[in-house]
């Protein structure tokens, strides 16, 4: 087929995923190949397509394809998350718009509604996915509310409980007021707020004095149970041991000694709430209160309740804890001015409060003792923190880049228990059945469980459901049939990489590690790649409340996917967090259209596709030069793919396409006009160039995998069609070597031309200016190669002729190629005086700037007090400064 004269990524990218899907070329059908496998972070079922799903994916279909073209029996597992919290949500949003409430609904009429909602409107993402170009295994797709995944739930819950692995107990949580549901730390977000610290006094129980404690919550006071004091705190060794009346309850509460208490921070004497603080708990606890008699006094509303001794009055029984809309006093307000009132408030002072918000109610965070379950994550933490250490040579996993294994080690040697249980109808619902007096039977069904009860026990289920990370966690195992013997699970567990987000290290990396080591005795995956955030161009983190958010689905649609995903691949640098730029997507899309531009140009010369891997043979030295590109082109790329360097990868592919392909070894080949008329090109270039357009296509695939498969069909030969569509190529084997001596050519060739236009350039002299060279004592070699290229130094580089003697004009200037002198002659061409003192100029006004420049930079008052885009454009208007001088410094020395 003809290549189109435009080329339109919309048209292509239609066409062909549709085609790559309809004929099942993402399934693993390669029985005797050597399994690959990935399995994609799953996105949450509400979700839609954002810019860290477009990086996170570009860069697992990269690889994916990659081990395809590599001959690999490759199998990259797709699936969505039910995403407990998210998705009650959205469907609990379209009740209160009918004016209906989930509490309207039995829980199963609700769940009920929610899986209609998903039958309608959930999974949005994968079909964003395939606009992206994404190679999943579709037929395979899994959802982690599936029967077969929530099979693997169950019995992953029930095992770990039987192991003494996962238990109940009574702990204070992050409880979301706003969700109603515990949410762990990771799902806090900890904010400045502007509040304030009340300083209060607690009379002696003896009326003798008081002490005094300092809040930034003093509704909790209702509920406090000492008062601690640094045991080296000389100031309060005597009262250690005494009573305190709280006021307002009446409640009596000792004096205790904890290294809690600062004697720098305040009076040196703190209140103690163990069932509101995560600090204060740990305290009660070494004060000698068991988790059962801490007191609680809110709701899982926040409002105020009765705590167990009956002691706060009636009056604060159902105010909010704080100031909310609507209400004209709360138990904060209450507190406050019954302090005062009873002569006990001392001062209030402003402080800025570190407050944690829940990540999606965007409500505050009440810290509540509770009943949850929990898995022991100390110890299921051992065999990854090992597995880490020992690294994929000894049977471990890798993590890249290396500077996040300290992270992962510090969090996983100090990891607390996980609370796994939420307050969700939505969810895998925990397989636990109650009798009235609270015994509890852990089965993974309720005949089971009634079984271990006995017949006639009324049962009762905890309704609460498991962490959405709880079960995403199996996802590596899982998704291949776990719990039951599969073929899938034999061939592709352990995976062989996961690529992730390092925000979600320690939600899902970490915790799938520890499952995938304890149930199935390996590790998940044999490296663990984490890359970086993608931020706004200012470098600033992208929120929708900034503003400042980038749509991947409006770039592909401005630009294309290929143009996309190549950004995402160069911009990713290990370590490095990428810094979103529209102009950069904008000129991937120009590289490709430069591509097609090529692909064109060689169907014109009646170049067509190659079938053979092997490179042909060559007498040229512009083919046997372009051949020892290829091969080098394919050991630098494959280097970059064993070190996960997906920058690296793009930028030699860049290379090779952009300049060594397209700029120099198609316009080398092109027959020059004799007589007026275009030559014809040799058939051995024709040859040469379409089995290296070829390789090229083949390369580059992964990366951008659409405009490569519609040229890899548009550049077959219509006699002999492809054997297979590029996603099923052969990843280059030239088994051939760089000819050196062709490279010491052409190199040679391409420098001349390249710094001829330079110095044109410098010295405004029209491009098309032929010109005479003159090189007073050339070696042999250099002879040898300008009689060969002859024809490229003039229809390139617009040099008539070579002289090899010294010119016989000071009006001259003069490049340096290898070890050769080249000097052009200028008379009649430039006023070499006047250039000389137009330069001279240019290189003082620029090295004014660029000294200004310095200066400001080497203020330390502008660095720390400007705006961070003031000072990095400062730093580049430098560097561009200081390379004008430095460029014009050379162009006057060519000058003599």
């Amino acid at each position: 087929m003809t290549i189109d004269k435009t080329f339109d990524p919309a048209v292509i990218e239609a066409k062909w995923y549709a085609h790559w899907e309809a004929t099942g070329a993402f399934r693993p059908n390669r029985p005797n190949a050597e399994p690959y496998t990935i399995v994609n972070p799953p996105p949450n079922v509400t979700g839609s397509l954002h810019i860290g799903h477009a990086l996170d994916n570009t860069l697992q279909d990269i690889l994916i394809r990659h081990a395809r073209l590599q001959g690999k029996d490759a199998l990259w597992v797709v699936g969505t998350d039910h995403a407990g919290i998210a998705t009650q949500m959205v469907v609990e949003r379209q009740l209160n718009a009918r004016q209906q409430k989930r509490t309207d609904f039995t829980r199963d009429e609700f769940v009920a509604k929610v899986w209609e909602w998903k039958a309608e409107s959930g999974g949005e993402i994968t079909g964003q996915l395939r606009r992206l170009g994404c190679s999943m295994d579709w037929e395979n797709e899994r959802f982690t509310m599936d029967e077969g995944f929530s099979k693997a739930v169950i019995k992953v819950f029930v095992e770990l409980y039987n192991q003494g692995l996962l238990y109940r107990d009574k702990r204070l949580v992050n409880w979301d007021p706003g969700l109603k549901t515990a949410i762990s730390d990771l799902e806090v977000e900890t904010r400045e707020i502007n509040g304030k610290f009340w300083h209060f006094k607690y009379p002696f129980e003896d009326g003798s004095g008081f002490i005094s404690v300092a809040t930034t919550r003093p509704e909790t006071m209702l509920a406090d149970m000492a008062v601690a004091v640094n045991p080296a705190d000389e100031r309060y060794a005597h009262l250690v041991g005494k009573n305190v009346r709280l006021p307002i309850t009446g409640r009596l509460i000792p004096i205790v000694t904890d290294e809690h208490a600062d004697p720098e921070l305040g009076s040196g004497a703190v209140k103690i709430t163990p069932g509101h603080d995560f600090n204060d708990f740990e305290v009660g606890k070494r004060a000698g209160f068991k988790a059962s008699e801490m007191l609680n006094m809110l709701d899982g509303e926040g409002r105020v309740v009765q705590t167990a001794d009956g002691l706060i009055p009636a009056e604060y029984i159902g105010q909010y804890r704080f100031g909310i809309e609507g209400e004209p006093t709360n138990a904060r307000k209450m507190v406050v001015e019954a302090m005062d009132a009873l002569g006990l408030l001392e001062k209030v002072e402003d402080r800025v409060i570190q407050t944690p918000f829940g990540d999606r109610s965007n409500q505050v965070i009440e810290p509540w003792l509770t009943d949850q379950w929990y898995v022991d994550a100390e110890t299921l933490a051992k065999p990854a923190i090992e597995a880490a250490r020992k690294g994929k040579a000894n049977g471990g996993f890798d993590i890249v880049p290396k500077s996040w294994e300290k992270t992962y080690f510090n969090w996983m040697e100090n990891i607390q228990p996980w609370c796994v249980s939420r307050q969700l109808w939505w969810g895998h619902q925990i397989p636990a059945w109650f009798t009235a007096d609270g015994t509890c039977y852990v089965a993974e069904t309720e005949e089971a469980a009634q079984a271990l009860a006995g017949a006639g026990v009324e049962l009762t289920r905890d309704p609460d459901v498991l962490d959405t990370w709880f079960s995403s966690a199996l996802w590596p195992f899982g998704t291949l049939g776990w719990p039951d013997e599969s073929n899938a699970l034999n061939r592709h567990y352990p995976n062989d990489v996961l690529i992730s987000g390092f925000d979600i290290l320690f939600f899902w990396d970490a915790r799938m590690a520890m499952q995938g080591i304890h149930f199935m005795k390996e590790v998940p995956w044999k490296t663990l790649y984490l890359h970086g955030l993608v931020r706004a161009a200012d470098g600033s983190k992208m929120s929708k409340s900034k503003g400042n958010t980038v749509d991947p689905l409006g770039l592909i649609d401005a630009y294309g996917a290929d143009a996309l995903r190549f950004f995402m691949a160069a911009m990713e640098s290990q370590g490095r967090d990428i810094k979103m730029d529209e102009s950069r997507v904008a000129g991937y899309r120009n590289f490709a259209t430069k591509l097609w531009n090529a692909a064109r140009f060689a169907q014109s010369k009646g170049i067509s596709g190659s079938h053979s891997v092997q490179a042909p043979k060559a007498e040229l030295a512009v083919n046997r030069w372009i051949i020892g590109e290829v091969v080098s082109t394919v050991e630098k790329l494959n280097k970059a793919f064993a070190e996960f360097r997906f920058d690296g990868m793009a930028d030699v592919l860049y290379h090779m396409v952009f300049d060594q392909f397209c700029d120099w070894y198609l316009e080398l080949i092109k027959p020059a006009f004799v007589d007026g008329e275009k030559g014809e090109m040799d058939e051995e270039s024709k040859i040469v160039a379409g089995w290296v357009l070829d390789q090229i296509l083949v390369m580059l695939h992964p990366f951008m995998p659409f405009i490569t498969e519609e040229l890899w069909h548009a550049l077959s030969d219509a006699e002999h069609p492809r054997a297979s569509d590029i996603i099923h190529a052969q990843w280059p084997e030239p088994k051939a070597t760089v000819d050196a001596e062709a490279v010491a050519e052409i190199n040679w060739v391409i420098d001349t031309i390249s710094k001829t236009r330079s110095f044109k350039a410098e010295l405004n002299i029209a491009p098309g200016t032929r010109l005479n060279a003159n090189i007073a004592d050339p070696q042999h070699s250099t002879i040898a190669i300008i009689e060969r290229q002859a024809a490229a130094l003039s229809r390139l580089g617009r040099i008539d002729a070579f002289a090899y003697a010294p010119v016989e004009t000071n009006n001259v200037a003069q490049i340096v190629v290898g070890e050769d002198t080249i000097v052009f002659a200028l008379d009649g061409v430039i006023d070499l005086d006047a250039e000389r003192s137009r330069i001279t100029k240019a290189i003082e006004a620029a090295t004014k700037e660029r000294d200004a420049l310095a200066a400001r930079l080497s203020n330390a008052a502008f660095v720390e007090k400007a705006k961070p885009e003031a000072v990095d454009k400062a730093r580049a208007d430098h560097a561009e400064k200081a390379a004008e001088a430095e460029q014009l410094t050379a162009a006057l020395k060519r000058l003599g």
